[in-house]
């Protein structure tokens, strides 16, 4: 497709009849969701080359963005070790190269170092590479890990010989990338997708003595709204199957000693019920929603008898905290939780004789536990940051109660001091009276009475809270005036499960207006003006922009829709599609007709209309398996040929990724350049 510069590409209508419920849509776009079609490569390739044009005096910008953003990061970095059946697992990264590095040493950190994976090596030659996982043999001699070449997170699973370094010809396709080893060395478990809708569906049981046309499934889970996944407890006892959905959950468990033998049901699913289990000595810890406790309480039972009619408390439901997450030690077990929207980590004794939180102090901050695989271990390591704090891995020592801190995040500029900059937590009040809370973070010299330009994130779905945190690669904002907010909007779960239940199904506009009215509040305590408001959601958080501009255009200068669902009713009518059928108790299904209505009056595609729209720029990846790419790229074509405004329209498209883009630490870093270089072109900034 050949076009002029000055003029942006414009799709062709093909117009496609799609009806349900004697209700007719007219897709003049769905065409473009033939991936393999050259018509089609060619629009996108002609969108990016009306957005390189367009952006073209931004390039120098662009790359100057880059470099600061890659400056500040420290090239010849590694992890803090962690220790796992004697042996320390270090990851690292030397200067000039992409991709980690996995080494291990033995029972000491002075004792030579053993080369895993060299992910540079291995990433030669693809345009893509992900290493997803790597899972190694209880006698350490042995490492399964998985590749992913295209970013549709579909791994191929491999065997590598630790010993002689040999790897194996095994080559099992289209897996999770997920491995669990039985305590024999020779048996893996893993979850297989359907190669259409990648849906994981089915277990499998492999002996690497054995070619993989061997392979045994153990499990196949047909309800096609579940996924199955396989996992080994910490105290390495147990393998586990589980299969969930978004209300719902199950297990199933096998002593690892004998993985021959046949899974065993924990307690039967019942719609609504959530639960998660944990193992020590001879009982199970289950984090549970049962008998309403919708924040989750903790219960327990012993080994010989795992159904809920034998589960009784540990920890009683609470209706102001939220129980997230367990980490079990031999002597202590630490309690995730949420309260007020702060993370806590509590910590708890077995023997019951201690029982208090780790203190944070704070509004803005994030904490959560970290790699913690050794269940003999007295310590606990987690994580700290906040908006202005770079991140800290710390060691919580449970018997001394001291902390120490075993790496700072290093921000390589000179000019960086964490004093400079602040951070604060307000309220807004949203139209139905629920008080919305929203994070903030800007540099103090620059903040201004009369308002800042403000680039303000959400994303409320799932139940996924973003919590405040701090990003070197966000300073390039920050240090040119801007203030970042959060709005922590209904449908994550901030403020708890009821939080997420009131940003769903039919009460899923509480979330655009919780935006909506976020913005507002800023624009009119003046932290920022609409001339100089901002947007960014990405993924559901992309159809969160698309309702909002929908709705209240003009309260926009600039938005960036990353990877956007927005085109929900026909995706969600698709149950072809990635995604879809594991999707209905989160938006609905349009099946049913009040689902259908209510989804179509805020579905971003469908609710496109003849007005002014702020400056947009969206992006895809063509092998995005999350959200595909044709969902932005039919938005973008109604927008170019509806609209009634001369605002920039932009759509980029990655060519060679999916929906977490770029493969490389480094590269990604040219993905935020063009955003920000776009934010900043429109505020007149170019340096």
């Amino acid at each position: 497709m050949k076009i002029n510069s000055n003029i942006p590409p414009k799709a062709k209508k093909i117009p496609k009849n799609l009806e349900i419920h004697n209700d007719v849509r007219v897709d003049n776009y769905y065409w473009l969701n033939q991936r393999d079609n050259q018509e089609v490569l060619d629009y996108l390739n002609a969108e990016n080359d009306y957005t390189k044009k367009t952006l073209s005096h931004t390039e120098i910008f662009q790359n100057t963005l880059f470099e600061e953003m890659k400056a500040r990061i420290k090239e010849d970095d590694s992890s803090v070790p962690y220790k796992l059946n004697g042996y320390w697992y270090i990851t690292r990264f030397e200067k000039g190269n992409d991709y980690p590095i996995y080494t291990r040493k033995k029972e000491h950190l002075d004792a030579d170092e053993e080369l895993l994976f060299n992910c540079n090596d291995m990433a030669k030659g693809h345009a893509y590479f992900k290493l997803g996982s790597i899972s190694i043999s209880p006698d350490n001699t042995l490492a399964a890990f998985s590749v992913d070449l295209v970013s549709r997170r579909q791994y191929i699973i491999k065997i590598k010989n630790l010993v002689t370094g040999e790897v194996f010809d095994t080559n099992i396709k289209n897996t999770t990338g997920s491995v669990s080893w039985a305590n024999d060395n020779k048996t893996i478990f893993y979850a297989r997708r359907d190669e259409k809708t990648l849906r994981s569906h089915k277990i499998y049981r492999h002996n690497i003595e054995k070619d993989v046309s061997q392979d045994v499934e153990v499990y196949h889970e047909k309800d096609d709204t579940f996924n199955t996944f396989v996992y080994k407890t910490k105290s390495r006892k147990y393998l586990v199957i589980g299969s969930s959905s978004t209300l719902t959950s199950e297990y199933r468990i096998l002593n690892a000693n004998h993985p021959e033998e046949e899974f065993k049901v924990f307690s039967a699913r019942e719609r609504m019920l959530e639960y998660a289990i944990a193992h020590y000595d001879d009982s199970f810890y289950i984090i549970t929603n049962r008998d309403g406790a919708s924040n989750f309480k903790l219960q327990k039972t012993d080994e010989d008898h795992t159904d809920k009619a034998f589960w009784e408390d540990v920890i009683p439901h609470r209706k102001e905290v939220l129980l997230e997450d367990i980490e079990i030690f031999k002597n202590y077990f630490v309690l995730s939780e949420r309260s007020n929207g702060l993370n806590k980590l509590r910590v708890i004794s077995w023997d019951g004789t201690e029982d208090y939180y780790i203190p944070f102090k704070s509004e803005t901050y994030t904490a959560y536990t970290g790699n913690n695989p050794d269940f003999n271990s007295d310590v606990l390591r987690y994580s700290f940051n906040s908006l202005t704090t770079p991140t800290s891995i710390i060691d919580y020592n449970f018997k001394t109660k001291s902390k120490t801190i075993k790496k700072e995040q290093a921000v390589l500029d000179p000019s960086f001091n964490k004093d400079n900059y602040a951070s604060e937590r307000i309220w807004v009040t949203a139209r139905d009276g629920v008080k919305v809370p929203v994070s903030l973070v800007y540099k103090k010299d620059l903040k201004r009475p009369e308002g800042n330009p403000l680039l303000l994130y959400g994303y409320g779905s799932y139940g996924a809270t973003v919590d405040p945190y701090f990003s070197s690669i966000r300073l390039s904002l920050l240090n040119r005036g801007f203030i970042f907010a959060i709005a922590h909007i209904r449908g994550g779960e901030y403020l708890g499960r009821d939080w997420y239940e009131q940003g769903k199904l039919l009460k899923k506009k509480n979330t655009f207006f919780d935006f909506i009215d976020c913005s507002k509040f800023l624009i009119e305590n003046n932290y920022t003006s609409k001339k100089h408001m901002y947007a960014y959601g990405g993924s559901a958080g992309g159809l969160l922009m698309g309702a909002v501009i929908n709705k209240n255009p003009g309260l926009y200068n600039g938005v960036i829709a990353a990877v956007p669902f927005v085109d929900v009713v026909t995706t969600m009518l698709d149950e072809s599609i990635p995604l879809t059928t594991g999707e209905f108790d989160e938006w609905g299904n349009p099946k049913d007709k009040t689902y259908y209505e209510y989804i179509k009056s805020y579905s971003p595609y469908e609710n496109v209309i003849a007005q002014d729209y702020p400056n947009l720029l969206v992006t895809t990846g063509l092998h995005d398996s999350q959200v595909q790419y044709w969902e932005p790229a039919k938005w973008v074509a109604k927008l170019r040929d509806t609209k009634t405004d001369t605002n920039l329209l932009l759509l980029h498209t990655d060519m060679d990724s999916g929906h977490g883009g770029a493969s490389g630490r480094f590269e990604s870093l040219k993905e935020v350049a063009l955003e920000y270089a776009f934010l900043l072109d429109l505020e007149g900034i170019s340096e």
